[in-house]
């Protein structure tokens, strides 16, 4: 009876629209830009749901799973700048921890929800269900610790409001994920500290300390303006600082020939006049790699440096040349270090302090030479993947946006030259195989002035294929490029092993077995140019509306050259013998 009166005053509240934990917590999502949210039902967050249901402006967009929730989340906020899931208690929370740990990695600000016990539960020698058998209820916090930068378990209504609030700013503050817990039974009872009006939510701005932004622009700019042929190199962490505007600012004033890191593409203009391309070592793009590592003098820009983006640690970089430009930090050479300096503001203020120098720029169009016409196919040819990528490229426009899964698609949407406005996503430092179908998902309905293309390998779809049917409901008109090589092209090229060749699937067989006649969806398998210039004209105009999926066709051993020459040092990097105790 007390159950039943609980949910009664719980829709009574929703239906009167009082200030409840449930409203709140709709309510904030959409303050803060959050339109749809990605769940997946479980009996531990059914009330929230109803919540965020009943909440206008909010969108529920239910997943198959809760992985793919998660990385919908992902590509939600590489769009809109903050994404928002929800799964129930364990079950569903350890599934979507995967995705949320992306997400971390990625400096992506997620509002990772999840449906958590009845309060009463709490502190009891109860085992639940969904859990492990334990009377313990902390095994999904402590493992949410190490992956977001906040962690709220909301079971008591006195500090809820500020449970809520603290993770959603921090989450804001930060750029990294933030788990809230909250219990079942307290979500649709009013409380005062929820007025019936909520008051708006802000935060307050972060400045720069400003003596120390002067000396740091001081110290910088005497290090780039005596050399000779300096370059800059943008970095991932150019969208957490949100110095995207910034970072063009300097590369206008400066001169400096412009070059991106491999995740950081599609974060600086591929259209300035100077850009060179991807700065990747040994598998640059073509001579972008020589400038950078013969200049005298780099700024990098939000840079990581792992094994996969040093190409297996193999980069011809010296410390003493570089500035290295962190969100909140400048560090010049061997020293010195400036803290509490926020990127956009130092990048600005030393665009008004450097010195013109074309150098390095016009050492590079002395050098570059453009890269060779592909020889023409013959008839029914074989489709080979430099051809499929050249057809591609003639779709980007400001209009479209790439998202490239792990793997070879990663070296083959490297090459692709971005046109001003084209978005491009991919998850390089964290590289979760089949990341891409829910990230597609998720971007595209963040982004519905542009058109999704992915590209994404055979073993990578077959991990999280379920989504397309998400995307379906959601009436998106995403063209997904199925590249069909028969295993895991990017492991092989690292080691390779009977464990890299996979199942072949129907594809097309099954995208039109989850359409199964609801939604508009159309798909296409090509074996050769003639039938991918038929399927793209099909893709980009009768169909335009239309979910398209596209199925490759290619050999096993047709990879791009990149990936050949970063697999073999990222295998000797994987190989080095332990050193001597």
């Amino acid at each position: 009876m007390e159950r039943e009166n609980g949910m009664e005053n719980g829709e009574k509240a929703m239906a009167e629209g009082e200030g409840t934990l449930g409203r709140h917590i709709a309510r904030r999502l959409v303050e803060i830009g959050v339109n749809d949210v990605f769940t997946v039902p479980g009996d531990f967050n059914l009330t929230l749901l109803d919540y965020l249901i009943a909440e206008p402006g909010l969108r529920n967009v239910g997943c198959c799973n809760e992985l793919n929730a998660g990385y919908a989340a992902d590509g939600y906020a590489r769009a809109k700048g903050v994404g928002a899931c929800v799964a129930t208690f364990t079950v569903g929370g350890f599934s979507i921890l995967n995705a949320i740990a992306g997400a971390y990695s990625e400096n992506l600000p997620i509002i990772c929800i999840v449906g958590g016990p009845n309060s009463n539960d709490y502190g009891t020698n109860r085992i639940l269900h969904h859990t492990i058998g334990l009377a313990d209820f902390t095994q999904e916090l402590r493992c949410f610790q190490t992956v977001t930068c906040f962690q709220a378990v909301v079971n008591n209504l006195d500090d809820a409001h500020e449970l809520v609030d603290t993770a959603i700013s921090t989450a804001l503050i930060q750029s990294k994920p933030v788990y809230i817990s909250i219990s079942c039974n307290i979500l649709g009872i009013p409380h005062p500290t929820f007025s019936r009006v909520p008051v708006p939510f802000c935060l307050s701005p972060i400045l720069t300390n400003q003596q120390g932004l002067e000396a740091a622009v001081e110290a910088a700019a005497a290090f780039l303006n005596k050399a000779v042929k300096p370059v800059m190199v943008g970095g991932p962490k150019i969208r957490v600082a949100k110095a995207a505007k910034a970072f063009v600012e300097l590369a206008d004033a400066s001169g400096y020939a412009v070059a991106v890191m491999p995740s950081g593409k599609g974060l600086a203009p591929e259209d300035h006049p100077r850009f060179i391309g991807t700065y990747w070592g040994a598998v640059s793009t073509s001579f972008c790699a020589e400038i950078v590592e013969s200049a005298d003098a780099y700024v990098f820009a939000g840079p990581i440096f792992n094994d996969y983006s040093s190409v297996g640690y193999s980069l011809l970089l010296k410390k003493e040349k570089a500035i290295i430009v962190e969100p909140n930090r400048v560090l010049i050479g061997h020293g010195p270090a400036f803290g509490c300096i926020y990127m956009k503001d130092f990048l600005r203020a030393l665009a008004r302090r450097v010195k013109k120098n074309t150098t390095a720029f016009e050492n590079y169009s002395r050098i570059f030479v453009p890269d060779g016409i592909l020889p023409p196919c013959k008839p029914l040819e074989p489709l080979r993947v430099n051809v499929l990528f050249s057809h591609i490229q003639k779709l980007l426009s400001a209009k479209t946006a790439v998202i490239a899964e792990t793997g070879d698609s990663w070296f083959n949407c490297q090459k692709l030259k971005l046109p001003k406005g084209c978005g491009y996503e991919f998850q390089m430092q964290y590289g979760s195989i089949g990341w891409s179908v829910g990230a597609t998902l998720g971007y595209a309905q963040a982004a519905k002035d542009k058109r999704v293309i992915a590209c994404i390998g055979d073993g990578s779809f077959q991990m999280t294929a379920q989504d397309v049917s998400t995307m379906l409901r959601c009436g998106q008109n995403c063209i997904i490029f199925l590249i069909n090589n028969g295993g895991y092209t990017i492991e092989v090229e690292i080691h390779d092993g009977p464990y890299n060749v996979i199942k072949n699937w129907n594809y097309t067989g099954l995208v039109d077995a989850i359409h199964n006649g609801e939604g508009k969806c159309w798909t296409a398998k090509v074996r050769c140019e003639e039938e991918l210039k038929e399927a793209l004209d099909t893709a980009t105009g009768p169909k335009s509306d239309c979910l398209c999926f596209i199925e490759v066709l290619l050999h096993k051993d047709d990879t791009s050259k990149e990936l050949l020459e970063w697999g073999s040092r990222v295998c000797s990097a994987n190989s080095r013998p332990p050193n001597p105790q």
